[in-house]
């Protein structure tokens, strides 16, 4: 039987959501991927206990994720049931649709229909009479955001989420979803963008700015670039690694270019320099401003988890660290 480490929550960090009464711990577990079918179950349930006990208390999970789609979320109940299940109103568990799901009409983007329904299939699979937060995944361009709103909603009103968030949308739609929510009263306290060193759409569009002005927070997924911000591309692209393999879209072996392996050695000097790994420093950049309140990490091992949350010991940046690091991304 698990018995969770009595000092977790002296290790970590939690930030505010925003104006909201919830905190998040400045680091996460994200399942996007290691949590399918074709992943080892005693590994995934060492990664989540592991984390637990250095106060990782929010897991992050949503219909598609796999291999096969909804198997991480399967896997995650079974780990809840079979190690944390004593410990469930310590956890925040978070789940989206948006994605393609199921086949026909009904099973992708944001209408009620879908939405709901899969939410519904979420909670069978995890074993849940609620979820802590319902995302939205994507925008849908062909539905109205009135609906996907309306049924985020609704979904609270159900009892089925304690709380709302979107992933993907821009500043203007994100204002948009606001101001619905805000007049429905829905509990809509977080935006799930992608932010890190190599990707600040979010600074450019104004969306970073945009949440702290209506009061929601920030929980940014791939902070480390799909990897590429870690140790494991200094001297290339391993055969193993997510590149080498060809396992993601968003990762391939084209995208990582002898241009970027330069940054990425310029960024780990910068790094090295400042007492951390290179992952812990991009962690940190991500964090440095309290403007984001957590960062969303993927582990395939239990000592990538223990590395990144040392992160939390160093997120203030000096403005000469600052511009050295925008000139290694920008090469100003």
């Amino acid at each position: 039987m698990y018995s969770p480490n009595p000092s977790r929550y002296s290790i970590m960090k939690y930030n505010r959501l925003g104006r909201s009464g919830l905190k998040l711990p400045a680091v996460s577990l994200g399942l996007w991927h290691n949590f399918g079918d074709v992943d080892s179950l005693s590994n995934m349930k060492e990664l989540v206990t592991r984390a637990f006990d250095l106060g990782i208390t929010h897991f992050d999970l949503a219909n598609n994720y796999g291999p096969p789609p909804g198997s991480a979320e399967n896997n995650f109940g079974r780990i809840l049931r079979e190690e944390l299940s004593a410990y469930r109103d310590e956890l925040i568990i978070s789940t989206k649709a948006g994605y393609y799901m199921w086949e026909g009409p009904y099973g992708d983007l944001g209408s009620r229909k879908y939405l709901l329904a899969s939410l519904d299939q979420s909670l069978k699979r995890l074993g849940l009479d609620y979820v802590d937060i319902f995302y939205h995944h994507r925008p849908d361009p062909d539905t109205p955001i009135e609906e996907s709103m309306l049924a985020l909603d609704s979904a609270v009103r159900q009892g089925k989420a304690l709380y709302v968030g979107i992933s993907n949308y821009n500043s203007q739609q994100t204002r948009e979803a606001y101001k619905i929510l805000k007049e429905l009263k829905t509990p809509f306290v977080i935006h799930q963008p992608s932010y890190s060193i190599l990707n600040r759409w979010i600074e450019t569009d104004g969306l970073k700015q945009c949440a702290e002005e209506i009061g929601i927070g920030i929980i940014a997924f791939s902070p480390l670039a799909q990897g590429m911000l870690t140790n494991r591309y200094l001297n290339g692209i391993p055969e193993d690694s997510r590149a080498g393999r060809g396992v993601s879209p968003f990762l391939t072996k084209e995208r990582v270019t002898e241009q970027q392996l330069k940054i990425i050695r310029k960024l780990n000097e910068i790094a090295e320099k400042r007492g951390q790994t290179l992952a812990q420093m991009a962690l940190s950049w991500v964090l440095r401003d309290g403007k984001v309140s957590s960062v969303l990490i993927g582990a395939s091992k239990v000592s990538q988890i223990e590395d990144n949350v040392k992160c939390i010991n160093n997120t203030t940046f000096s403005e000469e660290e600052l511009k050295a690091i925008d000139e290694a991304v920008f090469g100003n």
